[in-house]
């Protein structure tokens, strides 16, 4: 694992955490050093605090993505503003935790994206499949989505999408037309409830429509008040 945080009580705090949870880390205090790091030395998770002076974590996300590395990352961030939060996810992160955090919710964020992003076992659906391996091709309230090469398009036009957001379309494709309740999207997504007062699926749901909304056309992802979202065509 990759941790970059300027604030050095923070950054000591976590990797301290981080160690005695497990991971091997190596712990860094700028953005630079990061991606020099990560260029050296690929890891299987990023840990990025937004702010840092030089180069941010925002800076960061984007040279890896625009170099095609599809590393998990999960930005840290004091930012509250959804508009803030949506600059992390447009940047390609694929997660966020807000400062102050707790810890445990930052274990349960990476175990989420590490699971994701590793084979699933012999027999074993991945995190959003209901349906046998081999089905490649699903289709549902005007999406068509190859799972196999994480394509995803809306009446012809390609749909550009970061890891968690073709994970949380292709689930209610699956089961569009379905009310899939807060919890169950968290589940099947993230492996973990964060709990009624998470602003996070909202924030990745609001992203999402903004994907695949286009003039003219209809709303695909429906919000029912209290319950969850449905996917369809009206």
């Amino acid at each position: 694992m990759l941790l970059a945080e300027d604030d050095r009580a923070i950054r000591h705090a976590l990797e301290r955490a981080l160690t005695l949870e497990g991971y091997a880390v190596t712990a860094v205090a700028d953005g630079v050093e990061a991606l020099a790091q990560a260029h050296r030395t690929p890891p299987d998770v990023l840990l990025l605090d937004v702010m840092m002076p030089g180069i941010d974590g925002l800076q960061v996300c984007r040279v890896l993505r625009a170099e095609g590395d599809r590393t998990p990352i999960l930005m840290l961030t004091a930012l509250v503003e959804t508009a803030d939060r949506i600059a992390g996810l447009d940047a390609g992160a694929d997660d966020y935790v807000v400062k102050p955090f707790d810890v445990e919710e930052v274990f349960a964020r990476l175990r989420a994206l590490l699971r994701r992003t590793s084979p699933a076992p012999a027999g074993e659906p991945g995190p959003a499949r209901d349906a046998q391996p081999s089905d490649r091709q699903i289709e549902g309230a005007g999406i068509r989505m190859d799972l196999q090469a994480r394509r995803a398009w809306r009446a012809g036009r390609e749909l550009e999408l970061t890891r968690t957001e073709f994970e949380l379309l292709e689930l209610l494709v699956r089961n569009a037309g379905i009310v899939l309740d807060h919890a169950t999207i968290y589940d099947r997504i993230w492996g973990y409830d964060f709990g009624p007062g998470s602003k996070n699926l909202a924030v990745y749901v609001g992203y999402l429509r903004r994907k695949l909304d286009a003039p003219g056309a209809p709303q695909l992802i429906h919000t029912v008040r209290g319950v969850g979202y449905v996917l369809r065509e009206e």
